[in-house]
């Protein structure tokens, strides 16, 4: 497929306005988690139910990525306060306070979207999100642990640890959650998924 060259334009919207949006969110969460290293076979039942949390947040955002008027991309976040029991809990006994944490959901985006800085706009606009909130003193998000030698592995994969360290964002594999869902071929398995962490700066 020819890589489109029109400009993506981020939009942003917050709490119930997401409503209208969670269909595209759904397709391309199912789309684009499809592949490595989710391999989620996804179903409109369970996106209904995760995405949930995004609308009864009023402090949530989604960046959507728009192709003239078609989404081709997303990326999520809210205070961590907000999200499901099971991101909040590794965080019990820890010193950090979830209260004190913004969480980033994910970021999705189309294979022929990609390679052109949207990944970074992503994360821009979502730290930009988490600081004019106040209160915030971490960013965070999860990461799944798959092995190095999983066949399902795609020849010359390349993980995003490096832009993740880039951007200033730690591993913190004292914090991990476990989640289940649905894998190709293979129906619900559980995973592990490690914590990546950056303060906040001071401004």
């Amino acid at each position: 497929m020819e890589t489109p060259t029109r400009r993506i334009d981020l939009r942003l919207v917050s709490g119930q306005a997401i409503q209208s949006h969670v269909v595209d969110l759904a397709k391309l969460r199912i789309e684009v988690f499809r592949g490595w290293p989710y391999v989620y076979d996804g179903d409109a039942k369970y996106e209904a139910a995760y995405l949930k949390v995004y609308l009864q947040s009023a402090f949530s955002v989604v960046a959507l990525a728009f192709d003239e008027a078609r989404v081709v991309g997303a990326s999520t976040g809210l205070p961590l306060a907000d999200e499901s029991e099971a991101f909040r809990k590794p965080f019990d006994g820890s010193a950090i306070d979830p209260a004190e944490v913004f969480y980033f959901g994910e970021s999705v985006l189309l294979p022929a979207y990609r390679g052109r800085g949207v990944g970074h706009r992503f994360f821009d606009a979502r730290e930009a999100h988490a600081r004019s909130l106040g209160g915030f003193r971490w960013t965070a998000f999860c990461a799944v642990q798959r092995s190095d030698d999983d066949p399902r592995r795609p020849p010359f994969h390349r993980g995003h640890e490096a832009f993740w360290r880039k951007r200033g964002y730690q591993p913190r594999p004292d914090l991990q959650v476990r989640l289940p869902w649905n894998e190709v071929d293979l129906g619900e398995m559980d995973h592990v998924l490690t914590y990546w962490m950056r303060p906040m700066e001071r401004v």
